[in-house]
């Protein structure tokens, strides 16, 4: 059996995570949230638009790893994009 290899890039990542489900939970109950229609076919709160910005930015970033042989870091950088992007005007 393979085990997880912890580099400090995927602690990281993970540590990222939960920094932003910590601070998506405090906005909650700082500010409770509004169902709202942005650009997606479908009402969202800040929680939805969250799990699909994370979606989504972690299926592009395995796109771009497995599809080009362009520096992972660009491809970071317009994962990150896609994510606000969800986030702001999803």
């Amino acid at each position: 059996m393979e085990w997880m290899a912890w580099t400090p890039i995927v602690a990281g990542f993970f540590i990222c995570v939960v920094l932003m489900l910590i601070g998506m939970t405090i906005w909650e109950v700082i500010s409770p949230t509004v169902p709202r229609r942005g650009f997606l076919p479908l009402v969202t709160t800040r929680g939805d638009r969250l799990f699909l910005g994370l979606l989504s930015a972690a299926y592009l970033n395995l796109a771009w790893a497995g599809l080009t042989d362009i520096n992972q870091w660009q491809g970071a950088a317009l994962s990150f994009g896609v994510l606000v992007i969800i986030m702001r005007w999803g």
